[in-house]
């Protein structure tokens, strides 16, 4: 086994060792770095095939994150016990990945490319997703494959004191306000050129915002940008110090072999542009998309046969239809963006700075706990609310410290969405990272559970599509908060921001187009409230965009937010008082821990019964410290109902003595009945006192379960039990049943004397020791006495088969 390469480095500001090495894993792999921080650890490779795809015309790059559940010392959860399909975790680390490293190979490579990152240790502190990226990128430098990287990437915290911490463990990023992820490359003249941000706030930001700690604003989110760089440095020199060493151990890197593949020529374009430019010209300034795309299809049918000519007239390009098509597609490409640059006018003839229309609606749905429709130009996205008891949290099998998530949000967009065709089906992993960074966005200002007790999942349904689906979720989401009475602290408005870089200038776009969004040169989306900023996302096809750009690009989207806010507001301005018909009214009570069991009860009859009368979904759980009692329910006065039978457990009302109560008949048993004369407060009455004077042989002779029955307090001993007595006349006899003072029965016989009993028990078959008594033992009876003292009261005894007494089906067993 070849000796590892490996070089580490201090995190500035930190304890922390950020390390990367190679040489001892994956040694057939082109690219194989497995890169440290603390006990997490990641083995990334990067390979990429020999030659192309026929017929690829993009470049086919692809991430996966494979998360080895030994990594953190668990054994996965599902029925086969094998880790299956991506979580939504590691869906979102590829998409992390995947960013920043795309823009970074040259043009025309359209070599398969494959980055796989197996983790290969979790120590439940440092995430392993940043770590990721940069491991890719090391991977990639010492693979031959063509990138220019190497790419440096950092996650930060806010800290409520106002700080940012580098590689954040998960405890510090909880008790933060805000997290920062940033990647980028570093440029000739040593600054940093930013190619991915990832950003937003903490689950409690807004209560530590209450507690004094300073909100994040667009200046302290451009202060981030600037404080990362530091971070992003050291791990470019680390990589190139890895780069170095293989380089003096193995000797130089070999370059791959590639053939730029290029959608068209530079003549093919002269030609089109020639024919072109002024069919085009008109149809970049048609407002709607369908319309416009009408257009340029056939702008574009017309420029091929022009370019390309007939089978029976072929032109000089004949055969070169799809790269003509490319052509064209670039040639509009090209219009627009001068469009904009020149004259300071997009697509739909709107200034740089300009909103489309915008609407909002509340109460679309009426059988929904929540509902809100926003719509902005042709984009149009509705919001459907659900809220449901804490036994519906999600529980999370992942190699996070989280378990359980209580605030969900899923994303869906179908093909028809676009006028399109296409599977519908599974969320691909483009639905999944639009629906977590709107759930990011809106996270902030939800109450805890604490406050709140629902779990919430939110769908949006995006039912048209033309710029920036996921703000538009965002908006609509926080909209049917609203609507659902969930108490946010206010609405949050997102907005899709672009970038175009030509000639040396930067033109930042407010709501961009999709067609806005294919040709500029960022997509930059950011989402927050009139004073505080929620999530950030960023993403660039250049090489990078300078931080005092970006700032400039925030001022400008706060301007719009607050502008849609003020669409937001005036629909809905604040949470309504009370949840929807439809939904579950829920309340939850903390009850002393001992008082738990008192609750649930000797396998959960108590709590089974309490939902039983009253129609409510009880949940019960623990802190460790206190108990948490969940009640909910549709109808609120169910729910008021079990609340005060809880109470009345917890701290049960005082029988008086010598009182009457009218109760019922919770429990038989051969010695008594047990009856309930107040909520959580029962007595016995004692068989002996059922008969009014006479004996009866079993308690079901006079009485029977829920039967309501008149019974006086006669005695509370020192522990509390309650003695009950009838009060007036005894409870009168079953038809059929019979006491021991019955001289009328014809079937009893006569007791007869000692001597002859014994003689006659000579004459029975088991008797072989005459004159010996038999006495009758139950060991059962015994038994569940003992478990009553230890557990409570048992319920209602069944009945068991007498048997033969010659068999094991007997209930009690004889013993002389």
């Amino acid at each position: 086994m070849a000796d590892p390469i490996t070089v580490s480095g201090p995190v500035s500001g930190t304890e922390k060792t950020l390390a990367f090495e190679t040489g001892k894993f994956a040694p057939q792999s082109m690219g194989a770095v497995v890169a440290t921080i603390g006990g997490t650890k990641v083995l990334t490779t990067a390979n990429a095939a020999k030659s192309v795809r026929e017929g690829m015309d993009f470049f086919p790059l692809t991430v996966d994150v494979e998360e080895r559940a030994y990594a953190a010392g668990k054994i996965p959860g599902s029925f086969f016990r094998r880790e299956g399909r991506p979580t939504e975790d590691a869906i979102l680390t590829c998409r992390l990945t995947d960013r920043p490293l795309r823009p970074s190979f040259p043009d025309g490579f359209r070599n398969e490319t494959q980055i796989v990152t197996t983790v290969l240790g979790a120590d439940q502190s440092n995430p392993h997703d940043v770590l990721s990226i940069n491991a890719a990128s090391a991977a990639l430098m010492i693979s031959g494959i063509p990138f220019e990287g190497p790419i440096g990437a950092i996650r930060m915290a806010y800290s409520q004191d106002g700080s940012w911490i580098p590689h954040p463990t998960y405890e510090e990023a909880e008790n933060g306000t805000f997290e920062l992820v940033v990647a980028g490359r570093e440029l000739d003249n040593g600054d940093v050129a930013v190619m991915m941000v990832e950003a937003g706030g903490s689950e409690n930001a807004f209560y530590y915002y209450d507690d004094g700690a300073k909100k994040v604003t667009e200046e302290v989110l451009a202060d981030g940008l600037q404080a990362c760089k530091v971070w992003i440095k050291e791990s470019i020199a680390l990589q190139r110090q890895l780069v170095a060493s293989v380089i003096a151990t193995n000797g130089a890197i070999e370059p791959m072999k590639w053939t730029p593949v290029l959608d068209y020529t530079p003549e093919i374009f002269a030609a089109v542009e020639k024919a072109g430019s002024e069919k085009l010209a008109p149809v970049i300034t048609i407002a709607n998309k369908s319309e416009r795309n009408e257009a340029t299809d056939a702008v574009t049918a017309e420029i091929i046969a022009e370019v390309c000519g007939s089978k029976d007239a072929p032109g000089e390009f004949a055969g070169s239809e799809k790269m003509v098509k490319e052509a064209v597609r670039s040639l509009n490409k090209k219009l627009m963006r001068a469009r904009v640059v020149n004259e300071g006018v997009r697509m739909d003839g709107r200034g740089v700075a300009d909103l489309r229309a915008i609407s909002a609606e509340v109460g679309v749905l009426p059988t929904a706990h929540g509902s809100g429709l926003f719509q902005r130009g042709e984009t149009q996205v509705m919001n459907v609310l659900t809220m449901a008891m804490p036994r519906m949290n999600q529980m999370i099998d992942s190699l996070s410290p989280n378990d359980t998530k209580r605030y969900l949000h899923h994303y869906n967009m179908p093909p028809w969405a676009n006028g399109e065709t296409g599977r519908v089906g599974s969320p691909k992993r483009r639905e999944i990272g639009h629906g977590a960074l709107a759930a990011r966005a809106v996270l902030p200002v939800i109450p805890n559970q604490e406050d709140f007790a629902y779990t919430l999942r939110l769908v949006s349904e995006v039912m048209s599509s033309n710029g920036s689906t996921s703000m538009a979720s965002v908006c609509a989401s926080s909209l049917s908060l609203m609507d659902a009475g969930v108490p946010v602290r206010s609405h949050v408005s997102g907005i899709a921001m672009g970038l175009i870089y030509e000639d040396g200038k930067y033109i930042t776009l407010t709501d961009i187009l999709g067609s806005e969004d294919a040709f500029g040169d960022m997509d930059f989306k950011v989402a927050g409230t009139e004073d505080a900023i929620t999530a950030l996302q960023l993403d660039t096809k250049i090489d990078g965009i300078p931080a005092d750009v970006l700032t400039a690009a925030l001022a400008q989207a706060r301007v719009a937010r607050l502008e849609i806010l003020e669409v937001m507001n005036a629909c809905i301005a604040q949470s309504r008082d009370e949840v929807a018909e439809t939904a579950p009214k829920i309340s939850t009570i903390f009850i002393p821990l001992d008082k738990v069991g008192e609750v649930i009860g000797p396998k959960g009859k108590v709590i089974n019964t309490i939902q039983q009368e009253t129609g409510a979904d009880i949940g019960v759980d623990d802190d460790g410290a206190r108990g948490i009692v969940t009640i909910g329910a549709v109808e609120a006065w169910r729910m008021e109902e079990a609340k005060a039978a809880i109470l009345a457990i917890v701290d049960p009302p005082k029988a008086e003595l010598g009182a009457v109560y009218m109760g019922r008949v919770v429990n038989i048993t051969k010695f008594g009945a047990f009856v309930n004369i107040l909520p959580g407060r029962d007595g016995l009455v004692h068989i002996s006192k059922l008969g009014g004077g006479k004996r009866i042989n079993s308690v079901e002779d006079v009485l029977e379960l829920g039967q309501e029955i008149e019974v006086r307090v006669e005695e509370i001993d020192d522990k509390g039990k309650v003695s009950l007595t009838p009060a007036g006349d005894p409870p009168p006899a079953k038809e059929g049943s019979s006491s021991s003072n019955d001289s009328g029965s014809s079937e009893r016989r006569e007791r007869a004397p000692r001597k002859e009993r014994s003689n006659d028990s000579d004459s029975a078959p088991a008797a072989s020791g005459g004159g010996v008594d038999v006495v009758e033992v139950s060991f059962e009876d015994s038994f569940d006495a003992q478990l009553a003292d230890e557990l409570g009261d048992l319920g209602p005894k069944s009945e068991r088969p007498s048997g033969d007494g010659g068999g094991r089906s007997g209930g009690r067993r004889r013993h002389r």
